[in-house]
């Protein structure tokens, strides 16, 4: 396996790679590369491999998209681990999750934080390199707390029992003659019937999920904080009186109420998690593991994060607005606060080099174009069309003192060549 940091090769000066003979064998002295794919016009590099010619040397660029995957499939895996520029601050992914999962609105912007190739063979991984499960543990736990705040659903659900001397609902022919008759159980008949309750199949998949949960946290340290703990706390009384048997052919068609929208979601992340364990509970305790090769994208992540620590200090309704669609433009976020004093497009950028340098011009004219959007102006409600709008770059750095958002310092350092452009750094949990 080749081991790097996530945005290898666009800060180290010397970004070849040091591969075995057996690496380069599998190499074939050819390039490489793979792409995540942020939405249907956005597609972001997570590794090119460039094969020199002069030297027979391999160079490696890697972008902010971390993970497990195949170079050569099913011969040569890539893991890309969450460092930040450094080789000692490692990126708290996790930190960043639960921060972020802390605004409930942010439960409906996660599609495309990851994607997972079950048709791909699985890798070998050691635990440690597992960063998947903890994501999707906390992203179920975190909507699993939202289901129990509400209260669980309540609907109808089959039972089939064998019943003495009396009959319910619907008589299982076949089951009764099988089961009772031929063995002189003249009495007895099966019978399936309803029930309205809590032992739907929905809730009997969380609960099994549940149980999934509660044994990777017991053997994932990156999972073992108090935070975790009150949340298992929380959400496990709730599932005390529902069954954990379920079998997937019964959640494979679900409709979902409107009225319980976390329900979806919930079902979503359960058949990913059993799945991610090949629905064998006995898989999350072993040292090694195999996993499916993911991608997470850690400038996803950055969004939701600051995301919510904007709505931290500008928590009004519609007063913070992430990834609207303009004319099929999505800023990441906008700001219009309710006495008016802040009318910000927000951009995030996963970006430290921005503490040192200089805003590009690529990021600059994207956030500058969206100022001149008449769409985003009028939700703004800029009306004077003489006025240029206020932007803003809120980038992370390892240096910054800034751990939340100061409104009397969001827009003050602004760019030395751009008008009303400004730059903001805010610091990232780290290990």
């Amino acid at each position: 396996m080749i081991v790097v940091n996530e945005h290898h090769g666009f800060v180290e000066a010397n970004s070849l790679l040091d591969l075995s003979e057996e690496q380069k064998i599998l190499l074939q002295q050819q390039n490489f590369a793979q792409y995540f794919k942020r939405s249907k016009n956005d597609n972001q590099v997570c590794f090119d491999i460039r094969f020199k010619e002069e030297d027979d040397t391999y160079k490696l660029e890697s972008s902010y998209i971390i993970g497990v995957n195949w170079i050569v499939k099913g011969k040569l895996p890539i893991y890309i681990k969450p460092k930040l520029n450094n080789d000692t601050n490692e990126v708290d992914y996790l930190s960043m999750l639960f921060e972020a999962l802390k605004e409930t609105e942010n439960i409906k912007h996660l599609d495309n934080l990851y994607t997972i190739d079950f048709n791909a063979p699985s890798i070998h991984i050691e635990q440690q390199q597992d960063i998947l499960s903890p994501l999707l543990i906390l992203e179920f736990l975190t909507i699993l707390k939202q289901i129990v705040k509400k209260g669980l659903k309540k609907s109808y659900y089959d039972v089939t029992q064998n019943l003495n001397t009396r009959v319910k609902g619907k008589v299982l022919v076949n089951a009764s003659v099988k089961k009772n008759h031929t063995k002189s159980k003249m009495h007895f008949n099966y019978c399936k019937y309803q029930e309205f309750g809590y032992n739907s199949k929905e809730n009997r998949l969380l609960k099994r999920t549940l149980e999934f949960a509660k044994a990777v946290i017991a053997n994932h340290k990156s999972l073992s904080s108090e935070s975790i703990k009150q949340l298992i706390n929380y959400v496990s009384p709730a599932f005390s009186n529902v069954s954990s048997n379920v079998s997937l052919k019964e959640v494979t068609n679900l409709k979902h109420n409107p009225f319980f929208k976390e329900y979806k979601s919930a079902v979503q992340i359960s058949k990913i998690i059993l799945k991610r364990f090949s629905y064998n509970i006995s898989q999350v305790s072993e040292i090694k593991y195999t996993t499916p090769p993911f991608w997470i994208d850690m400038t996803k992540l950055f969004e939701l994060y600051l995301f919510k620590k904007i709505k931290e200090v500008f928590p009004l309704r519609g007063e913070v607005l992430y990834h609207e669609k303009f004319h099929k433009l999505e800023p990441d976020i906008l700001l219009n606060s309710k006495d008016g004093k802040y009318k910000v497009i927000i951009d995030a950028k996963y970006k430290p080099r921005y503490e040192s340098g200089s805003i590009s011009h690529k990021d600059a004219a994207q956030v500058s174009g969206y100022g001149r959007l008449k769409s985003i102006r009028k939700e703004l409600k800029i009306e004077d069309d003489n006025l240029l709008t206020d932007t803003l770059i809120v980038y992370t750095s390892n240096e910054s003192k800034n751990k939340d958002i100061v409104i009397n310092e969001l827009l003050s350092q602004e760019d030395k060549r751009y008008l009303k452009l400004y730059k903001y750094s805010i610091q990232i949990p780290v290990i």
